[in-house]
């Protein structure tokens, strides 16, 4: 699996997988972001298609979505690695008790804001 930054030819498979996911997103927003070099996308070596997509609102996490059937193989953890590179400074993201352990696992210091989770990764550098 590879993790790139998605190309405007993209943009269907990503909102495919943000719409599978249940995340609102626009197409036009989702657009402009892939155009500013926000959007990631994780691709299979073997098909050479799309299987998670992470878009990007600054240094904000907007949505992470990876296929249903291939979650659990660390597409979600190479997607926010990558996204931790491109941006400057701390990652933030908010999200549902339900995906809790996804960010504690991956170094997110959490707390509660107004009935959500509000999770932040400090920068690192290897």
């Amino acid at each position: 699996m590879a993790v790139r930054p998605a190309t405007t030819d993209e943009l269907v498979d990503v909102m495919r997988l943000l719409d599978a996911a249940v995340l609102e997103a626009e197409a036009s927003v989702v657009g402009d972001r892939i155009d500013d070099g926000a959007v990631f996308v994780a691709e299979s070596e073997r098909e050479r298609r799309v299987v998670g997509a992470l878009v990007l609102d600054g240094s904000h996490v907007d949505a992470i979505a990876v296929q249903k059937e291939r979650r659990g193989r660390g597409i979600g953890r190479a997607l926010v690695d990558a996204a931790s590179a491109a941006v400057d400074g701390a990652l933030t993201v908010n999200f549902d008790e339900g995906v809790r352990p996804f960010y504690a696992s991956l170094g997110f210091d959490i707390e509660q804001r107004d009935g959500r989770l509000w999770g932040v990764r400090r920068a690192w550098k290897e």
